[in-house]
Order: structure tokens, then C-alpha cells, then sequence
């Protein structure tokens, strides 16, 4: 792959001469690099390296422990077609200095770069796609109007330019194929205007169709044929422009063709020019459709705010809010932006963010979400996020590089596309040859050729997983699941197992104290006070729920002098003189204690799903508290309706295997990883995955980040950490659980998607381009005529786009279940929709 000689880009990690020395050095390694050097003043290196791709030196220096630094950039890439237009607008991405990786997506029409930064930029890039024929701008430059709009505009262009060349294709398809409807219709075409006059109409209305609405083939496909990468723009000029001169000399210089081929196709050419511009204001249509759910997303943020200025209540525009400026919200308006409420009291649909129906309470101290509807109450909140960094706007964000991303099952098409149109160009020089040799006559020839040409769809193959990851992702926010990641839609569709983390995400991650076991000489009174006053030091659920229980007995809590916490163990503190081992029995054990007075009081705990807490008190047990998590609600469904969809479910928990085993088999799951600390959490995922295949894990907080990056797809639970949130692949807006199983039946439904589209437009080509060289002629006497052909091409974009649009009509678990209590008792469960 060319690149430039020489390259300059930002390093990090860069503290002294030492590491720009290792830096250096890293550099000079990588094969291909014939001089490098680091400046630590400006943290940028110059890499001469004419052989060298920018990713092995990204890879040499992240290995040395300086990674260079990337930047992405979004392209609106404008002009292409096919799928073939796509590989090209890579090409000319990826031989730019810097650049890393670029992925093109033809339904949306963005390129999505990552770069090396200092190395190049996002304008230097749009400038290179650009100059390889495809106009682009950096996506920030434009906003959801001027997307909303630029859509509108293509709908329109390709509305008028259907129109326009139908008007003029409809008297000459009349005038030659009139005849073959209307008995004595072509003996008085020519007895009344003559046969050469009629000829000449349809040569002065066919060269207007191709020079008027069809010159885009012209002005895209010839250039492209010269640079020697031919699309399917070329392909349509070739053949229409083969059909119009050969007819052209058929007119104005018969005698230069064989006798019995004096013959015009101009109907040919002009009814294949309407029909594909026709598929092409069709395809158009859909594509806006396909966005549909970005637009609704976008047609969700608010315009204005009203805002408290001086002293004064105004309303002034979106753009103009900042982070803690007091809003006021009125009964029923939309909410401008996240904030904090500072007073009144309402109850907020947030049903178009979460996908939850039911209105949910806000008050004091509650956080809402900016584009939410307020109810019947007056709100006034403090702004806590603007802009960009609003939940919208991030859900916005994550659904537009999951819709940009390409999937691994994408890679066989693209490859099939790379050498398609040249293949093509190939079999319709070899029917044009072979029948020249073995047929009827030079029209015959023509005609074969002229259909090989117009038949073949590159489009298709473009189209098939774009425009289902577009559908299906944006179906999937509509239901509060975010893929944050394009190619998680594929993974979780070869998942067989869904790992769940317990607290928190399987229960209601408020735990309680439901039972104090005192030994000799304890008070539970006493015990409660110790435990809490140490507990109070620590952030661990099961703290607040020994904490909440000494406050709910009015206890007073005593001073802590000393605090140790051990992680996944429990802690050491010093209350009142006394010294406190709390935590598991590992961590009884390893201080020595004994805990057979209480032994059987845990068992029992265990076997009810409680989680116990030994107490220790100057090393002697004094106590075991009994905490329980309730199971959420929606919990039960979901795992059910997941073990019907044919997944294998685990849990993975902290808890004794005791407790662990009482909630597993309450809630039916398959295989239970307990007394896992934080930190081996990564290796029960890494035996699930061995023993039982590609794993998805479910977690909610900063200690499930680890597993939720290990498993082959991470689910954060939206209600948890941003760190969980993060390192996920898959983002569940609500804590609902039935979020877990809109995610698989969206991912299955669009990987299902996708097969059949690329099915499709695999065996369209496989199966027409044959046809239309005319393998059945000597069979059958038939021929495709090309305006047969152009028909088959232009549908088969379209039905690619419909099948995609089918996503749209996917359900979320929520309605299914309710439709499924509304129908009769002994009704079947209906089987997970797809």
C-alpha cells in the first residue's frame, strides 16, 4: 500500500530523553522505517518510513509503552452508488498518511477514519475523498437539520429526474413497442410519419434522456471506467451508450452494419436509464427510512429553555444553557436538558428513552433526562449536562457509530465487490464475442452484451448489511438497547451463554438486614451498634444495609479509631477499644477464628438465599448478620424468556455457594460461579467461554468493567456506573432486564436480516448474469431483453431496502408479554419474535 515518505505524528507517555530514546527505538524496529525521531518537548515523532504502515508503528510504540495518539473523524461522503464506490472511497482513506483504519457505509453515507493524530485531518481527508470523485465534508460541519435535509434533497433530485426521463422514454417506448399491443399500430407509425422520421424522434428524445437525467452515469461511470476501477455507474453508461450508437449508425449510417441488423434499441437505452433512475428514487426513499430512528432520536432534543437570568425567568435558545443554570419546566413540556431538580414535585415519561411506559417520579434531589416529558407538575431543576454530553446526545452518538460499523460477515461481500465490476465488464466483452462467433447476428450480440451489463447489481451486495445494521440498531434504541458497537450485533448473535452478575443486576442491589445469630454473651443490640459504626466506613452495599438497620433502630453509633477494608473479603476496624474482623469465613479463617458456634445459623441463611456476615470481636466470633438482596422483578421473565430462546444462563457472585445456589435455582439458571472475588470474576468468564462457548456477560458496576471487556460481548445494566458502562459493548437504558432480551431477539433478527439480504444479492448475480448472457437461448429461444434487465436491477435494491425496513416492525419483550396476558389461559407462549 503507498503511503508518504515521511510522517509526523503525537506521542504519549513522553516524560524525558530516556523515553523518547525507547520511543526511538520502537520506531526504528518496525519494518520498512529508515529513520525516526522523538521529541519530548512537543511529544511528536517524524517517522521517514516509505515502506511502513502507520498501524505497525501505532502497535510498535504502544508495545514500548508510549501509544501514539488517534483521533476519528466522520466523512459525509456524497456520490455513491454501489458497493464497489465504497471500496474506492476506502482506498483513497486508507493510503492518506496516518490513517489507521476507514469504514464506509453506503446507507448512511458516512466514512468513519481513525488516524493518527498530527499526521493528517479530518479536512485533508474529506479533501482526498473528494478528489477521488466523491464530495465529502467533515460530518460535524453538518447537523441533523442539514442531514434531515440533504436526505430530502436526494429524494427530490432523484423524484424530478424519474420524471423527467419517464416523460421523455414514454413516446419512444411507444413508438417502437406499440406494434407488439396494438395490432396495425407500427403500419401506421410509419405510413403516417415515415419509419425514418420516427427514428429520428426517438434519437432526438433518447439522447435528451442520457444527456438530461441520465447524464450522472455519464459524468461518474466514464471517469471511473478511464481511472481503471469501473462501478456500476459504468456499467450503465456501457450498455446504454452501446444501445444508443449502435442505433445511431442503424440511422445515420445503415450501410456501415450487415444487412438484417439495420435496427434501432434507442427505447432500449432510454427505458434502462428511467428504470434504474426510477430504483434509484425508490432506494432513496427507503434510505430515509432507514434513519428513521436517528431522526426521531434528534426530533426529540429540545430547542429552547426556560431559563432564570437575573433574577428573571426566560426562555432563550437550547445552544445558549449552561451546566448549573437554574430551568424551569411547566406541565407537559419538554424537558431542555439533564439536570438535577431543585423543587416541585412530577411525574416524567421517559418511555422515549428507556422504552419504559410507566411515568416515573421525580422530586427533590432526582436526576432527569433532557427531551423527557414532564407531567402534570411544575419542575425547576439546575442544569447538569449540556450539549453533547447530555444522555441524548450520547445515545445519539452510540447509535450513529453502531449504524457506521461493518461487520464481520460484511467482509465476504466486500472481497465479491472488489473484482465484481471488472468481472463483469469481462463476461459481457466474452457473450458479446461468443455470440458474434456461434449466433444469429451482431443485434443478437448486442443485446446479450447490453444485458450483461445492466443486469449486474453491485448495489445489492452494498446495500445488504448497512442498511439492516441501520434498521435494527435503530429499532434496538427505540427499545433502550444501544449497541455502542456495531459488531456486538454479530457477537451477541453467536453467544450461548449469558453470565449475569448478581447484585445489582439480577436483584435490586438494596440489600437489607433480615436476621442478627448472636454467641453467648452478645446482645443483638450491641452487635448492630459495632458492626454499623464500622460498616459506616465502607462503600459496600452490604455496609448500607447494616448501616440502614442500626439508624432504623435509633442506635447510636460508636467512634471507629482504626479502619482496614480487605477487598472481597471484608475489613478490620478498631470501635470502642475493640477490635472487629468482619466479612466471609475465608477471612474468619485466616485470622484464626473459629466459627463453629455459628455454623449451623449460616447454613440456614444460605439455604434461604441470604448472604451471611460473620462477626468477629477480639478474635472470637460474636455474631452472623443475614443480609437479602430482593430479586427484581423482572428478573424472573426475562431469564425465562431468555432459557426459551435457547441460551444457557450462569451466574457469577461474591456470595457462599450456599446462598448462591438458592437464588440459582429460584431463578432456574444453569451454571453458578460463587465466592468469586472482584478480581476472578474475568477468569469465571474465561471458563464459561471454554467449557460452553462464546459468553455475554450482564454487569452494573465499576467491579463487573473488567468481565464486561473479557466477555466476548458486554451488557452494562444503563442504571449502573459509567465505568460498567464503558467497558460494555451493549448498553440497556433501564435496569429492566427484558432489555437482555430485546438485545438478543434484535441482534438474532438483524444477523438473520442481513443473511437474507446478501443471499439475495448473491444469488440475483449468480443467477441472472447467466440468463442474461443467454445460456437458455439455445434451450428455450429466449433472450432477456435489457429493459427486462434494468427492471431486475433497479428491484433488487429495493427489495434489499424493504427487507431491511422489516426490522422496523420488531417488538419489545414489554408488549409481547402483554399480549400474551391479554389472550386466553391456555393460549401457548409465543415464541421469541425474530
Amino acid at each position: 500500500m503507498a503511503r508518504n515518505k515521511t510522517l509526523t505524528f503525537e506521542v504519549t507517555g513522553l516524560n524525558c530523553a530516556g523515553c523518547a530514546g525507547r520511543a526511538e527505538r520502537a520506531l526504528t524496529d518496525v519494518d520498512g522505517v529508515e529513520t525516526a525521531t522523538v521529541n519530548v518537548a512537543t511529544s511528536t515523532a517524524r517517522v521517514t518510513a516509505p515502506g511502513a504502515d502507520p498501524f505497525d508503528l501505532a502497535t510498535a510504540l504502544e508495545s514500548a509503552g508510549y501509544p501514539a495518539r488517534e483521533e476519528a473523524a466522520t466523512l459525509t461522503v456524497t456520490g455513491m452508488t454501489c458497493a464497489s464506490c465504497t471500496g474506492r472511497v476506502e482506498e483513497a482513506l486508507a493510503t492518506r498518511p496516518g490513517v489507521l483504519s476507514a469504514s464506509v457505509n453506503l446507507a448512511t453515507e458516512q466514512a468513519q477514519v481513525r488516524y493518527l493524530a498530527g499526521a493528517t485531518d479530518p479536512a485533508t481527508l474529506a479533501r482526498a475523498v473528494t478528489e477521488a470523485g466523491y464530495p465529502a465534508r467533515p460530518a460535524d460541519t453538518a447537523g441533523a437539520d442539514d442531514a434531515t435535509s440533504r436526505r430530502k434533497a436526494e429524494i427530490d433530485t432523484a423524484r424530478r429526474r424519474t420524471l423527467i426521463a419517464a416523460a421523455l422514454t414514454l413516446p419512444v417506448f411507444v413508438l417502437e413497442m406499440g406494434g407488439h399491443v396494438v395490432p396495425g399500430f407500427k403500419d401506421l407509425v410509419h405510413d403516417s410519419i415515415g419509419r425514418q422520421a420516427a427514428w429520428l424522434l426517438q434519437f432526438a428524445l433518447t439522447t435528451l434522456v442520457l444527456i438530461w437525467p441520465g447524464r450522472m452515469f455519464y459524468a461518474r461511470g466514464v471517469p471511473a471506467l478511464v481511472k481503471g476501477a469501473p462501478d456500476m455507474n459504468s456499467l450503465v453508461a456501457l450498455g446504454t451508450a452501446a444501445a444508443w450508437g449502435f442505433s445511431t449508425v442503424a440511422l445515420f449510417a445503415p450501410a456501415l452494419l450487415p444487412e438484417g441488423t439495420r435496427a434501432v434499441y434507442y427505447e432500449a437505452a432510454a427505458v434502462i436509464v428511467t428504470l434504474i433512475l426510477a430504483g434509484r428514487w425508490l432506494e432513496a426513499r427507503a434510505k430515509g427510512r432507514t434513519g428513521a430512528a436517528i431522526q426521531k432520536l434528534m426530533g426529540l432534543q429540545a430547542r429552547t429553555a426556560r431559563v432564570e437570568r437575573d433574577g428573571e425567568v426566560m426562555e432563550i435558545p437550547i445552544e445558549e444553557v449552561g451546566v448549573g443554570d437554574i430551568l424551569h419546566v411547566r406541565p407537559g413540556e419538554k424537558i431542555a436538558t439533564d439536570g438535577e431538580v431543585t423543587g416541585g414535585h412530577s411525574w416524567v415519561d421517559e418511555s422515549m428513552i428507556s422504552g419504559e411506559p410507566v411515568p416515573v417520579e421525580k422530586t427533590d434531589g432526582a436526576e432527569v433526562v433532557g427531551g423527557t416529558i414532564n407531567g402534570q407538575g411544575a419542575l425547576r431543576l439546575r442544569a447538569t449536562r449540556v450539549g453533547r454530553d447530555t444522555v441524548l446526545a450520547q445515545i445519539i452518538d452510540m447509535v450513529e457509530q453502531a449504524q457506521g460499523a461493518k461487520l464481520p460477515i460484511q467482509s465476504l461481500a466486500d472481497r465479491v465487490v472488489r473484482v465484481f465490476v471488472p468481472a463483469v465488464l469481462a463476461v459481457a466483452l466474452v457473450t458479446v464475442a461468443a455470440w458474434l462467433a456461434l449466433g444469429p447476428d451482431l443485434t443478437f450480440a448486442l443485446v446479450a452484451g447490453v444485458s450483461v451489463l445492466i443486469i449486474a447489481c453491485p448495489c445489492a451486495m452494498g446495500l445488504a448489511t448497512p442498511t439492516s445494521i441501520m434498521v435494527g440498531t435503530g429499532r434496538g434504541a427505540e427499545m433502550g438497547v444501544l449497541f455502542r458497537k456495531g459488531d456486538a450485533l454479530q457477537r451477541l448473535d453467536a453467544a450461548r451463554v449469558i453470565a449475569f452478575d448478581k447484585t445489582g443486576t439480577l436483584t435490586e442491589g438494596r440489600p437489607r438486614l433480615v436476621q442478627t445469630v448472636t454467641t453467648d454473651g452478645w446482645e443483638r443490640a450491641e452487635v448492630l451498634r459495632l458492626a454499623a459504626a464500622a460498616e459506616a466506613q465502607s462503600e459496600h452495599p452490604i455496609a448500607r444495609a447494616i448501616e440502614s438497620a442500626a439508624r432504623d433502630s435509633r442506635l447510636d453509633l460508636p467512634t471507629v479509631t482504626e479502619f482496614t477494608a480487605v477487598t472481597g473479603h471484608g475489613l478490620r476496624a478498631r470501635v470502642s477499644g475493640r477490635e472487629l474482623v468482619i466479612g466471609t469465613a475465608r477471612m474468619l479463617a485466616q485470622e484464626g477464628i473459629a466459627t463453629d458456634p455459628l455454623e449451623q445459623a449460616v447454613a440456614e441463611m444460605g439455604g434461604k438465599g441470604q448472604t451471611p456476615v460473620w462477626m468477629a470481636v477480639d478474635g472470637r466470633a460474636a455474631a452472623a448478620l443475614a443480609v437479602a438482596d430482593p430479586v427484581k422483578d423482572s428478573s424472573r421473565p426475562a431469564l425465562r424468556a431468555l432459557h426459551e430462546a435457547g441460551f444457557a444462563l450462569a451466574m457469577i457472585t461474591g456470595d457462599t455457594r450456599d446462598t448462591a445456589r438458592a437464588i440459582a435455582a429460584e431463578l432456574d439458571i444453569d451454571e453458578v460461579a460463587a465466592e468469586v472475588l472482584p478480581d476472578g470474576k474475568v477468569d469465571a468468564v474465561r471458563t464459561l467461554r471454554d467449557r460452553m462457548g462464546p459468553v455475554a456477560f450482564v454487569g452494573d458496576g465499576i467491579n463487573d468493567a473488567p468481565a464486561l471487556a473479557e466477555a466476548d460481548v458486554g451488557i452494562a445494566v444503563g442504571s449502573g456506573t459509567d465505568v460498567a458502562i464503558e467497558a460494555a459493548d451493549v448498553v440497556l437504558v433501564s435496569g429492566d432486564l427484558a432489555g437482555v432480551e430485546n438485545a438478543a431477539r434484535v441482534s438474532r433478527a438483524t444477523m438473520r436480516n442481513i443473511r437474507q439480504n446478501l443471499f439475495w444479492a448473491f444469488a440475483y448475480n449468480t443467477a441472472l448474469i447467466p440468463v442474461a448472457a443467454g445460456v437458455l437461448y439455445p434451450f428455450f429461444g429466449m433472450l432477456l431483453s435489457p429493459m427486462l434487465a434494468a427492471g431486475a436491477m433497479a428491484l433488487s435494491s429495493v427489495f434489499v431496502l424493504s427487507n431491511a425496513l422489516r426490522l422496523r416492525r420488531l417488538r419489545p419483550a414489554a408488549e409481547r408479554s402483554t399480549d400474551a396476558q391479554a389472550g386466553p389461559a391456555d393460549a401457548p407462549r409465543p415464541a421469541p419474535a425474530e
